[in-house]
């Protein structure tokens, strides 16, 4: 019984200890399943992740390679925008040395040639050409330079020589003194195709400083091509008066959309155009299309009173009183700011001087200069305070009525009026006179008779045979026929 209990207990530990052992090799291969089952997750991890970084690398090798495409697309574009840019700025050179040298001024053209960074055979064959036709030029006798004046152009001749009622008196008076777009354009025409070219007045001198600095004249030297005939040209009043309104004048000047000087017409129905309206834009347009008409950029004298202001703005001080204060347009027209005015008309003053115009004084009031020294001085020092201002300093004084300070001698030492003009400046005197030319050089001022292309000249050449102006241009291939005859065939003011 004993060793059956025994036994029995044997056979109990026995079974434990098989129990014991299967647990652990059930826990082992467990254990060795897990390990398994990580190992392939790791293995397949890894092949995600290196499927992941083989994707990625190839993604960004792809985006790299459209990255570098759109780089180098991007460098190629601007590699050749900087070569059109290039290629436009040479051709925008030699564009302008080709208008300089149209203009006569061959050193001009020769230097922004020869500043070219990169010079080929055509541009060293351009040189050439300017270094040859410069060799040709001729100096002018500037003694012998005419000088024609216009003054505020009709730009619509069918109201102006059609004025009625109380309007119809100034009829006259314009047919005498002014002269129609069209006109003006025939006169260019022609004196152009007669080999004409235009000067500035300050071309007929040299400047040079004495030893005391004060400003000396020589004769300028004017070099042109055998045939050319130099000229001088201004325009009187270019003020745009109050009694011009709707008359068929410009009514003022303006900057244009392209920085240039141009003018502003006002229509029947008070809208406003810009435009060739007057002198100074027609004369650029012509100027444009024939660059050799204009001795190095040079265009016309611009004179200017200041009892109406300048330039259409009403610039002088007593324009912003009342009627009752004393101003004498204000019922009409009403009062101004003057201040707002002269900031008004200053941009279209250096626009003016930018684009090679000379400006003048034509008196402040419009009065003969042959008056009394007191009643000139008065005038001279209201063109200082009221109209120098606004366009800057001038040396050039445009008579009004052609009135001389002086005999056609030189001016005398004891000439009070020339004295005193000489000290605020002046330099430059210009008369009315019907001669072909009449030009005076001295050390200290210089003189110059003008002649006038307007409706009364005009007529009597072509009906009177005056033969004024047969060597500018064919009066019957400009003259108006529409023209009245108010004013044309007996003016008291003129020779």
């Amino acid at each position: 019984m004993e060793e059956k209990k025994k036994k029995k207990t044997q056979n109990m530990r026995e079974e434990d200890r098989q129990r014991i052992l299967e647990r652990r090799r059930r826990e082992r291969a467990r254990q060795r399943k897990r390990k398994a089952m990580m190992m392939r997750a790791a293995v397949a991890g890894g092949l995600v992740l290196i499927l992941i970084l083989a994707i990625t690398a190839v993604a960004l090798g792809v985006r790299k390679g459209k990255q570098d495409k759109a780089q180098e697309k991007a460098r190629q574009e601007q590699a050749l925008k900087e070569e059109e840019e290039k290629q436009k700025q040479l051709e925008d050179q030699l564009a302008q040395a080709d208008r300089l040298a149209a203009g006569y001024d061959y050193d001009g053209a020769i230097k922004l040639l020869q500043d070219l960074e990169e010079k080929g055979e055509d541009v060293q064959a351009k040189i050439d050409e300017c270094e040859a036709a410069k060799s040709t030029l001729v100096a002018a006798d500037v003694e012998t330079i005419p000088h024609v004046f216009f003054h505020i152009l009709v730009a619509d001749p069918s109201i102006t020589w059609n004025l009625s009622g109380e309007d119809e008196y100034k009829i006259a008076d314009y047919n005498q003194v002014m002269t129609t777009i069209d006109e003006f354009k025939g006169i260019l025409q022609q004196m152009y195709d007669r080999g004409y070219v235009l000067v500035r007045l300050h071309d007929l001198v040299e400047e040079t400083k004495n030893e005391e600095g004060e400003t000396v004249f020589t004769e300028g030297k004017i070099m042109l091509p055998e045939g050319k005939k130099p000229f001088v040209m201004s325009q009187d009043d270019v003020c745009y008066y109050f009694y011009m309104i709707g008359d068929g004048y410009a009514s003022k000047m303006v900057v244009g959309e392209d920085g240039r000087p141009t003018t502003e017409y006002i229509n029947s129905d008070s809208s406003t155009v810009t435009g060739p309206y007057d002198l100074v834009p027609v004369l650029n347009e012509f100027i444009d299309e024939h660059p050799d008409f204009s001795y190095k950029g040079a265009k016309a004298v611009l004179a200017f009173t200041g009892y109406n202001g300048v330039l259409g703005y009403r610039t002088d001080p007593d324009l912003a009183k009342t009627a009752e204060e004393g101003n004498e347009y204000a019922e009409e027209y009403g009062t101004f700011d003057y201040k707002a005015e002269i900031e008004a008309a200053k941009p279209v003053v250096q626009a003016l001087k930018d684009d090679g115009w000379e400006l003048a004084s034509h008196s402040y009031g419009h009065i003969s200069y042959g008056s009394s020294f007191e009643k000139v001085k008065e005038d001279a020092d209201k063109w200082q305070e009221r109209v120098a201002n606004v366009i800057g300093p001038t040396d050039i004084l445009i008579f009004p009525f052609g009135t001389d300070i002086g005999s056609w001698n030189e001016y005398a030492d004891d000439n009070q009026t020339y004295q005193y003009l000489h000290d605020q400046g002046f330099r430059f005197f210009c008369n009315v006179d019907s001669n072909p030319y009449w030009v005076q050089i001295r050390e200290d001022y210089v003189r110059q008779g003008r002649r006038n292309l307007d409706g009364y000249r005009m007529y009597q050449d072509l009906y009177n045979g005056a033969d004024k102006l047969s060597d500018l241009f064919d009066v019957s291939q400009v003259f108006d026929k529409n023209r009245p005859e108010e004013g044309l065939q007996v003016w008291d003011g003129a020779e």
